[in-house]
């Protein structure tokens, strides 16, 4: 009967020993201070590219040639825009995203 109160104790004095470590090691990781730096993104390159110049007609242009360069330029114009509108968007929204992590 003594050896089987003695084995009690022993098993309780342990079990007692291993939760207090367990905590003793949960709180010393919680409180380890790690620092955390937040980069802002990187644009994306696809629209990081600077919009191509208009062409420009030369003193002798005919009508032919007026036409093709308007509908040129519009092209070129509007592609730009797109790119120009989808960075806006990018940056807005990492820039919440940003935000929301502070």
């Amino acid at each position: 009967m003594k050896n089987y109160e003695d084995q009690q104790k022993i098993s309780t004095i342990l079990f007692v020993i291993i939760i207090a470590i367990f905590f003793i090691a949960m709180c010393t990781g919680c409180s380890t201070v790690v620092p955390v730096t937040a980069k802002f993104p990187e644009a994306p390159a696809t629209i990081m590219q600077q919009c191509p110049q208009l062409e420009k007609l030369n003193n002798e242009a005919k009508l032919s040639d007026v036409a093709k360069t308007v509908t040129i330029n519009y092209t070129t114009y509007y592609e730009c825009a797109i790119k120009n509108d989808a960075w806006i968007e990018w940056y807005g929204v990492q820039k919440r995203i940003f935000e929301t992590i502070k």
